[in-house]
């Protein structure tokens, strides 16, 4: 049972409305008796319509980031835990947690470790330093360089923003894409602002050879509530989010997590990317993303724990037992799942997709006793369509 009088505060720093991590970590909270506040964009964001939001905050222009909370946390009233939803804020309340700690109740995390993890070419170093497996990984800067990579890494291969929190709003740049031409390398660079540009060995992976790892970590780096999963459909395709994922018990991945965590003395909640390389019979890390993973609703045990619930009674004092989440569940995102599995196979048609997310254990937006979400998720969708057709016509 949860404390109903520790309150929490969802944060994000990243500009994206059709964030359904934000929504579920809202939903979840609320469902089992917190105040939720969230720290968002604003009412033109479809998770403000969420009736287990008790209050919303949007970040005022001018103010500093320890300010904003401070703030925030004054009009709260109450020591509230504190849940990042994307890396740039996870990286911002690591480095300033001693100054919030008085305010929130947080991980006693290494405060430059979200940083080193989030950074891809950082990862690229603890990887080796671990004895972690992960595709071949180069940093670039010039054509030269560009060149260099695709004649050693060969066709096609994978190009990443080693800090994607750095890249100009309003670039249209992906943190993540597949790369098929020199030339389309080359015209990568110099677009990232501050971000370096990585240009990565792409791993020939099948079907069923995309996986993830959500792990909620205690003081001394003991997974206290944790599972794995498959990666069914993504978008984009091959280097996308997932849209619909299945928990399925994979040990391999799960001790490569806990050695990881255990040896970097990480704490708190992580998402891990991870994909199936046959001809290294091994799984490759992709990602390292210090906080909470969209799809975590995709574990949770036959009480309704899952890894916002976990932190929360672990931070708040009142977490008794590890528990393990029930495998089998499957979690379909509406608004981004449709592209991807009208192009696969029995899943072609309307009617096929449709039967797919009436199957779905959990879906990310539409849930009957908090519907608004999807109505407004709904409407920005069709909003931002027309606009797209608009620029496209020009």
């Amino acid at each position: 049972m949860l404390d109903s009088t520790v309150p929490a505060l969802v944060l994000r720093l990243d500009d994206n409305i059709f964030h359904h991590g934000t929504l579920g970590a809202i939903r979840s909270l609320g469902r089992a008796g917190v105040e939720v506040h969230g720290l968002i964009e604003g009412r033109h964001a479809p998770v403000s319509r969420s009736k287990y939001l008790a209050h919303m905050y949007t970040w005022p222009k001018g103010r500093g980031f320890v300010e904003t909370l401070t703030a925030v946390a004054e009009s709260i009233g109450r020591r509230a835990v504190l849940i990042t939803m994307d890396d740039a804020g996870a990286i911002a309340v690591a480095e300033h947690a001693a100054e919030l700690r008085p305010f929130f109740l947080l991980p006693d995390q290494a405060p430059g470790l979200p940083r080193a993890l989030a950074d891809k070419a950082g990862l690229a170093d603890v990887c080796a330093s671990l004895g972690i497996a992960q595709p071949e990984t180069r940093v670039v800067a010039t054509e030269q360089e560009v060149g260099s990579a695709v004649a050693a890494l060969g066709l096609p291969l994978v190009a990443k923003w080693a800090q994607p929190w750095l890249l100009p709003q309003g670039a249209g740049l992906r943190n993540t894409s597949v790369i098929h031409s020199l030339e389309q390398a080359v015209s990568l660079l110099g677009r990232g602002g501050d971000s370096d540009l990585l240009l990565q060995r792409f791993v020939q992976g099948g079907e069923k050879s995309d996986w993830f790892f959500h792990g909620y970590y205690d003081q001394d780096s003991t997974c206290l509530f944790g599972g794995t999963g498959r990666k069914e459909r993504a978008y984009p395709p091959g280097a996308g989010l997932t849209t619909y994922g299945c928990s399925v018990p994979n040990p391999a991945i799960e001790k490569a997590a806990n050695t990881m965590a255990a040896a970097l003395g990480y704490r708190g909640i992580l998402d891990l990317d991870f994909r199936y390389d046959a001809a290294r019979d091994a799984y490759c890390l992709l990602d390292f993303n210090p906080r909470l993973g969209a799809q975590f609703r995709l574990f949770s045990d036959h009480r309704g724990l899952d890894l916002v619930r976990t932190m929360h009674l672990h931070l708040s004092g009142r977490w008794k037992t590890a528990a393990r989440p029930v495998y089998g569940r499957t979690f379909l995102v509406e608004n981004y799942d449709i592209f991807p599995a009208f192009r696969m196979g029995r899943e072609r048609t309307c009617a096929g997709w449709l039967r797919a997310m009436r199957q779905a254990d959990e879906l990310a937006w539409l849930s009957a006793d908090d519907y608004w979400p999807f109505v407004a998720m709904t409407g920005q969708t069709i909003k931002r369509g027309f606009t797209r057709l608009k620029s496209r016509r020009k």
